[in-house]
């Protein structure tokens, strides 16, 4: 979803603005943008998306993420997750694949996991 494409917005189920202050546990299917501000925990089978002004306390997990904001909580990110130069990530994170821009900040372990399965089950087979 994100690789050099904008967000769609036509797309989101859920979008918390900029003026937003909200606490509580978001569980869905559908994409997820946030602007404004979160406390409490995150999971979608889809996409979300933190703005460069937003501010989130929770672990996230998604299945594709692009973070822009502050976040203080750890990641689960299923494929890809892009963090840009505005992001500040203090948890750990867990990602299939993941790049970031110079000038983000990042304090925490990250583990990349895509093929982990895979390679465990073709030690199986053996």
């Amino acid at each position: 979803m994100f690789k050099k494409e904008e967000v769609n917005i036509k797309n989101a189920q859920t979008i918390i603005g900029p003026s937003i202050k909200v606490k509580g546990n978001f569980f869905g299917d559908g994409d997820i943008i946030i602007e404004g501000t979160l406390e409490g925990s995150i999971k979608t089978s889809n996409n979300l998306f933190a703005g460069s002004k937003s501010k989130i306390k929770a672990d996230i997990e998604a299945k594709q993420a692009k973070i822009s904001g502050e976040i203080h909580g750890n990641l689960i990110i299923e494929n890809y997750l892009e963090i840009t130069s505005s992001a500040k990530i203090f948890g750990d994170i867990q990602a299939g694949s993941i790049s970031i821009e110079n000038g983000a900040m990042f304090t925490g372990n990250c583990s990349m996991n895509k093929g982990l399965k895979e390679t465990k089950d073709n030690k199986d087979q053996k």
